[in-house]
Protein backbone atom coordinates (compact mmCIF):
# COMPACT_ATOMS: atom_id res chain seq x y z
CA UNK A 1 0.00 0.00 0.00
CA UNK A 2 0.84 3.17 -0.67
CA UNK A 3 -0.83 5.84 0.80
CA UNK A 4 0.47 7.68 3.69
CA UNK A 5 3.42 9.91 2.32
CA UNK A 6 6.35 12.06 4.63
CA UNK A 7 9.31 13.95 3.24
CA UNK A 8 11.93 14.65 5.82
CA UNK A 9 13.00 18.10 5.90
CA UNK A 10 16.20 19.01 8.13
CA UNK A 11 18.28 21.77 8.20
CA UNK A 12 19.74 23.84 4.46
CA UNK A 13 18.05 21.26 2.91
CA UNK A 14 18.20 21.66 -0.67
CA UNK A 15 15.07 22.86 -2.56
CA UNK A 16 14.55 20.94 -5.30
CA UNK A 17 15.14 17.40 -3.92
CA UNK A 18 12.16 18.40 -1.45
CA UNK A 19 10.62 19.71 -4.72
CA UNK A 20 10.76 16.36 -6.10
CA UNK A 21 9.07 14.97 -2.98
CA UNK A 22 6.22 17.50 -2.82
CA UNK A 23 5.67 17.39 -7.22
CA UNK A 24 5.25 13.40 -7.11
CA UNK A 25 3.16 13.03 -3.81
CA UNK A 26 2.36 16.37 -3.06
CA UNK A 27 -0.66 16.84 -5.85
CA UNK A 28 -3.96 15.99 -6.56
CA UNK A 29 -4.17 14.64 -9.78
CA UNK A 30 -7.65 12.88 -9.22
CA UNK A 31 -9.29 14.28 -12.29
CA UNK A 32 -6.52 12.27 -14.21
CA UNK A 33 -7.70 9.18 -12.29
CA UNK A 34 -4.38 9.09 -10.67
CA UNK A 35 -4.10 8.60 -6.80
CA UNK A 36 -4.42 11.19 -4.22
CA UNK A 37 -1.38 10.82 -1.36
CA UNK A 38 -2.15 11.68 2.30
CA UNK A 39 1.51 13.87 1.80
CA UNK A 40 3.20 16.16 4.88
CA UNK A 41 6.66 17.11 5.33
CA UNK A 42 8.40 16.51 8.66
CA UNK A 43 11.07 17.78 10.27
CA UNK A 44 13.23 17.46 13.70
CA UNK A 45 10.85 20.07 14.92
CA UNK A 46 7.83 22.17 13.43
CA UNK A 47 8.59 25.65 12.23
CA UNK A 48 10.21 27.38 9.66
CA UNK A 49 14.27 25.44 8.15
CA UNK A 50 16.54 26.92 6.43
CA UNK A 51 16.84 25.97 3.10
CA UNK A 52 20.50 25.59 1.06
CA UNK A 53 19.58 28.53 -1.20
CA UNK A 54 18.87 30.73 1.69
CA UNK A 55 14.98 30.84 1.68
CA UNK A 56 13.04 29.07 4.35
CA UNK A 57 10.48 26.62 4.67
CA UNK A 58 7.76 26.14 7.14
CA UNK A 59 7.83 22.49 8.30
CA UNK A 60 4.68 21.90 10.25
CA UNK A 61 5.05 18.61 11.50
CA UNK A 62 7.82 17.21 14.01
CA UNK A 63 9.15 13.48 13.46
CA UNK A 64 5.94 11.90 15.36
CA UNK A 65 4.33 12.24 11.95
CA UNK A 66 6.95 9.52 10.71
CA UNK A 67 4.35 7.16 12.82
CA UNK A 68 2.06 6.58 10.25
CA UNK A 69 4.01 6.74 6.91
CA UNK A 70 3.44 4.26 4.04
CA UNK A 71 6.68 5.83 2.72
CA UNK A 72 9.36 8.42 4.03
CA UNK A 73 11.32 10.12 1.68
CA UNK A 74 14.48 11.71 3.02
CA UNK A 75 15.26 14.80 1.00
CA UNK A 76 18.43 15.98 0.44
CA UNK A 77 20.70 18.38 3.19
CA UNK A 78 24.03 19.29 3.85
CA UNK A 79 26.77 16.92 4.92
CA UNK A 80 27.40 16.50 9.00
CA UNK A 81 28.56 14.36 11.66
CA UNK A 82 25.59 14.22 13.32
CA UNK A 83 21.54 14.09 12.69
CA UNK A 84 18.68 14.47 15.19
CA UNK A 85 18.32 11.27 17.29
CA UNK A 86 14.81 11.80 17.22
CA UNK A 87 14.92 11.94 13.16
CA UNK A 88 17.01 8.58 13.73
CA UNK A 89 14.68 6.63 15.92
CA UNK A 90 11.33 7.77 13.90
CA UNK A 91 13.31 6.45 10.40
CA UNK A 92 13.90 3.30 12.19
CA UNK A 93 10.33 2.54 13.90
CA UNK A 94 8.93 3.08 10.34
CA UNK A 95 11.40 1.02 9.03
CA UNK A 96 10.34 -1.84 11.66
CA UNK A 97 6.79 -1.15 10.94
CA UNK A 98 6.98 -2.22 7.36
CA UNK A 99 6.99 1.32 6.11
CA UNK A 100 9.28 2.10 2.94
CA UNK A 101 12.24 4.67 3.10
CA UNK A 102 13.53 6.49 0.17
CA UNK A 103 16.96 9.49 -0.21
CA UNK A 104 17.74 11.92 -2.59
CA UNK A 105 21.07 13.00 -2.89
CA UNK A 106 22.55 13.18 0.70
CA UNK A 107 20.10 12.01 2.42
CA UNK A 108 21.51 8.51 2.26
CA UNK A 109 23.95 9.87 5.33
CA UNK A 110 20.94 10.09 7.36
CA UNK A 111 19.88 6.62 6.11
CA UNK A 112 22.91 5.48 7.10
CA UNK A 113 23.48 6.97 10.64
CA UNK A 114 19.99 5.24 11.16
CA UNK A 115 21.30 1.90 10.55
CA UNK A 116 19.34 0.94 7.39
CA UNK A 117 21.95 0.35 4.99
CA UNK A 118 23.86 -2.35 6.61
CA UNK A 119 23.99 -4.84 4.39
CA UNK A 120 22.76 -3.25 1.70
CA UNK A 121 23.58 -1.41 -1.49
CA UNK A 122 23.14 2.11 -1.76
CA UNK A 123 24.14 5.33 -3.67
CA UNK A 124 24.00 8.84 -3.61
CA UNK A 125 25.13 11.62 -5.74
CA UNK A 126 28.49 10.91 -7.37
CA UNK A 127 30.30 13.84 -5.12
CA UNK A 128 29.32 11.80 -1.76
CA UNK A 129 30.06 7.95 -2.52
CA UNK A 130 33.63 8.08 -1.41
CA UNK A 131 32.26 9.52 1.78
CA UNK A 132 29.63 7.55 2.20
CA UNK A 133 31.37 4.31 1.54
CA UNK A 134 34.06 5.64 4.54
CA UNK A 135 31.13 6.45 6.93
CA UNK A 136 29.32 3.39 6.21
CA UNK A 137 31.61 0.31 5.51
CA UNK A 138 28.42 -2.35 5.78
CA UNK A 139 27.22 -0.63 2.96
CA UNK A 140 27.55 -1.43 -0.75
CA UNK A 141 27.77 1.66 -2.31
CA UNK A 142 27.08 1.84 -6.26
CA UNK A 143 29.03 4.76 -7.69
CA UNK A 144 27.82 5.63 -10.67
CA UNK A 145 24.08 4.22 -10.86
CA UNK A 146 20.89 6.50 -11.05
CA UNK A 147 19.27 4.80 -7.88
CA UNK A 148 19.05 1.31 -5.80
CA UNK A 149 16.31 -0.77 -4.46
CA UNK A 150 17.41 -2.66 -1.25
CA UNK A 151 13.62 -3.33 -0.83
CA UNK A 152 12.44 -1.28 1.99
CA UNK A 153 15.41 1.10 1.69
CA UNK A 154 15.94 3.12 -1.85
CA UNK A 155 18.08 5.86 -2.38
CA UNK A 156 18.92 7.81 -4.92
CA UNK A 157 21.74 10.09 -6.33
CA UNK A 158 21.47 13.65 -7.32
CA UNK A 159 18.61 15.86 -7.92
CA UNK A 160 16.73 14.62 -11.23
CA UNK A 161 17.91 11.13 -9.80
CA UNK A 162 15.14 11.34 -7.36
CA UNK A 163 12.53 11.52 -9.77
CA UNK A 164 13.33 8.41 -11.11
CA UNK A 165 13.28 7.16 -8.03
CA UNK A 166 10.27 8.22 -6.70
CA UNK A 167 8.53 7.24 -10.60
CA UNK A 168 10.21 3.44 -9.67
CA UNK A 169 8.61 3.00 -6.28
CA UNK A 170 4.89 4.24 -7.91
CA UNK A 171 5.08 1.94 -10.69
CA UNK A 172 6.27 -1.26 -8.59
CA UNK A 173 3.64 -0.71 -5.82
CA UNK A 174 1.09 1.00 -7.94
CA UNK A 175 1.84 -0.04 -11.51
CA UNK A 176 3.62 1.30 -14.74
CA UNK A 177 0.78 3.37 -15.84
CA UNK A 178 -0.17 4.92 -12.74
CA UNK A 179 4.00 5.92 -12.91
CA UNK A 180 3.55 7.00 -16.62
CA UNK A 181 0.68 8.62 -15.79
CA UNK A 182 1.96 11.34 -13.01
CA UNK A 183 5.34 11.42 -15.46
CA UNK A 184 3.44 12.89 -18.64
CA UNK A 185 1.82 15.57 -16.05
CA UNK A 186 5.15 16.10 -14.77
CA UNK A 187 6.85 16.38 -18.74
CA UNK A 188 9.74 14.20 -17.51
CA UNK A 189 10.22 10.34 -19.08
CA UNK A 190 8.62 8.10 -17.80
CA UNK A 191 11.28 5.54 -16.65
CA UNK A 192 15.19 5.90 -16.56
CA UNK A 193 16.65 1.94 -15.29
CA UNK A 194 18.27 2.54 -12.06
CA UNK A 195 21.46 0.79 -13.42
CA UNK A 196 22.20 3.89 -15.67
CA UNK A 197 24.93 5.62 -14.84
CA UNK A 198 24.70 8.86 -13.03
CA UNK A 199 26.19 10.72 -15.56
CA UNK A 200 26.86 9.95 -19.45
CA UNK A 201 30.28 11.37 -21.19
CA UNK A 202 28.11 12.94 -24.01
CA UNK A 203 24.94 14.56 -22.43
CA UNK A 204 24.61 16.81 -25.35
CA UNK A 205 25.14 14.81 -28.78
CA UNK A 206 28.13 17.46 -30.80
CA UNK A 207 26.20 18.07 -33.74
CA UNK A 208 27.31 15.83 -36.01
CA UNK A 209 24.31 14.07 -37.47
CA UNK A 210 25.33 10.95 -35.35
CA UNK A 211 23.05 11.36 -32.89
CA UNK A 212 21.07 8.00 -31.51
CA UNK A 213 17.56 9.77 -30.79
CA UNK A 214 16.21 8.77 -33.79
CA UNK A 215 17.35 5.28 -33.52
CA UNK A 216 16.17 4.77 -29.97
CA UNK A 217 12.71 5.97 -31.28
CA UNK A 218 13.12 3.39 -33.65
CA UNK A 219 13.81 1.04 -31.43
CA UNK A 220 11.04 1.57 -29.60
CA UNK A 221 8.16 0.74 -32.28
CA UNK A 222 10.09 -2.20 -33.17
CA UNK A 223 10.20 -3.88 -29.92
CA UNK A 224 9.10 -7.24 -31.37
CA UNK A 225 11.56 -7.82 -33.43
CA UNK A 226 14.62 -9.36 -32.21
CA UNK A 227 18.17 -7.20 -32.51
CA UNK A 228 22.00 -7.64 -32.19
CA UNK A 229 24.69 -5.21 -31.95
CA UNK A 230 25.77 -5.24 -35.71
CA UNK A 231 22.84 -4.81 -36.96
CA UNK A 232 21.47 -1.71 -35.25
CA UNK A 233 25.19 -0.48 -35.56
CA UNK A 234 24.94 -1.02 -39.32
CA UNK A 235 21.24 0.84 -39.24
CA UNK A 236 23.17 3.85 -37.33
CA UNK A 237 26.20 3.86 -39.78
CA UNK A 238 28.60 2.72 -37.66
CA UNK A 239 31.15 0.47 -36.91
CA UNK A 240 30.28 -2.26 -33.81
CA UNK A 241 32.74 -0.96 -31.61
CA UNK A 242 31.84 3.15 -32.25
CA UNK A 243 28.54 2.30 -31.79
CA UNK A 244 28.47 0.29 -28.59
CA UNK A 245 30.79 3.42 -27.12
CA UNK A 246 28.24 6.05 -28.22
CA UNK A 247 24.96 4.32 -26.81
CA UNK A 248 26.71 3.96 -23.85
CA UNK A 249 27.53 7.80 -24.38
CA UNK A 250 24.26 8.56 -24.90
CA UNK A 251 21.87 6.42 -22.87
CA UNK A 252 24.35 5.65 -19.84
CA UNK A 253 23.50 1.76 -20.34
CA UNK A 254 24.12 -0.99 -23.05
CA UNK A 255 21.76 -1.91 -26.06
CA UNK A 256 20.54 -5.21 -24.59
CA UNK A 257 20.38 -3.74 -21.06
CA UNK A 258 18.31 -1.21 -22.63
CA UNK A 259 16.31 -3.42 -25.13
CA UNK A 260 15.30 -5.36 -22.19
CA UNK A 261 14.56 -2.44 -20.03
CA UNK A 262 11.86 -1.17 -22.86
CA UNK A 263 9.93 -4.56 -23.56
CA UNK A 264 9.39 -5.03 -19.94
CA UNK A 265 7.73 -1.33 -19.50
CA UNK A 266 5.70 -2.49 -22.72
CA UNK A 267 4.91 -5.80 -21.19
CA UNK A 268 3.64 -3.99 -17.85
CA UNK A 269 1.46 -1.69 -20.00
CA UNK A 270 -0.12 -4.90 -21.83
CA UNK A 271 -0.36 -6.90 -18.69
CA UNK A 272 -1.91 -3.86 -16.82
CA UNK A 273 -4.28 -2.81 -20.04
CA UNK A 274 -5.32 -5.52 -22.09
CA UNK A 275 -6.14 -9.06 -21.71
CA UNK A 276 -4.03 -10.25 -24.08
CA UNK A 277 -2.38 -14.30 -22.78
CA UNK A 278 0.90 -14.00 -21.91
CA UNK A 279 2.59 -15.58 -24.22
CA UNK A 280 1.31 -13.61 -26.78
CA UNK A 281 2.66 -10.13 -25.12
CA UNK A 282 5.35 -12.15 -24.40
CA UNK A 283 6.12 -11.87 -28.35
CA UNK A 284 4.62 -8.45 -28.92
CA UNK A 285 7.37 -7.45 -26.40
CA UNK A 286 10.15 -9.41 -28.40
CA UNK A 287 10.74 -12.03 -25.88
CA UNK A 288 9.29 -14.79 -28.15
CA UNK A 289 7.83 -16.53 -25.29
CA UNK A 290 6.08 -16.71 -21.87
CA UNK A 291 9.16 -18.67 -20.20
CA UNK A 292 12.04 -15.98 -21.16
CA UNK A 293 9.22 -12.94 -20.51
CA UNK A 294 8.56 -14.59 -16.63
CA UNK A 295 12.73 -14.83 -16.53
CA UNK A 296 13.08 -11.35 -17.05
CA UNK A 297 10.08 -10.58 -15.00
CA UNK A 298 11.25 -12.18 -12.17
CA UNK A 299 14.82 -10.78 -12.47
CA UNK A 300 14.22 -7.30 -13.06
CA UNK A 301 10.71 -7.07 -11.32
CA UNK A 302 10.44 -9.56 -8.47
CA UNK A 303 7.74 -11.14 -9.53
CA UNK A 304 5.80 -12.72 -12.63
CA UNK A 305 3.73 -11.52 -14.76
CA UNK A 306 0.55 -13.30 -13.82
CA UNK A 307 0.76 -11.82 -10.11
CA UNK A 308 1.71 -8.69 -11.49
CA UNK A 309 -1.39 -8.43 -13.92
CA UNK A 310 -3.66 -9.72 -10.64
CA UNK A 311 -2.13 -6.71 -9.02
CA UNK A 312 -2.52 -4.40 -11.16
CA UNK A 313 -5.08 -4.87 -13.94
CA UNK A 314 -8.26 -4.52 -11.34
CA UNK A 315 -11.13 -5.79 -12.13
CA UNK A 316 -11.04 -5.85 -15.92
CA UNK A 317 -9.32 -8.95 -16.48
CA UNK A 318 -10.84 -12.49 -14.96
CA UNK A 319 -7.99 -14.68 -15.25
CA UNK A 320 -6.21 -16.77 -18.00
CA UNK A 321 -6.76 -20.75 -16.77
CA UNK A 322 -3.97 -22.95 -17.39
CA UNK A 323 -1.23 -19.98 -17.66
CA UNK A 324 1.62 -20.47 -14.76
CA UNK A 325 1.61 -17.70 -12.36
Amino acid sequence: MLKNVVAVVLEEVHPFELGVACEVFGLDRSEEGLPVYDFAIAGAHPGPHRTHAGFTVDVPHGPERLATADLVIVTATGLRDSYPLPVVDALRAAVDRGAKVLSICSGAFLLGQAGLLDGRRATTHWRYTTELARRFPRTTVEPDVLYTDADPVITSAGTAAGIDACLHLVRRMQGAETARGIARRMVVAPHREGGQAQFVARPLPEDDGASLGGLLDWMRHHLDQEWTVDQLAARAHMSPRTFARRFQQETGTTPHRWLTGQRLLLAQRLLEGTAEPVDAIAARCGFGNGAALRHHFGRWLGTTPLAYRRTFAGGAWAGEPGLRV
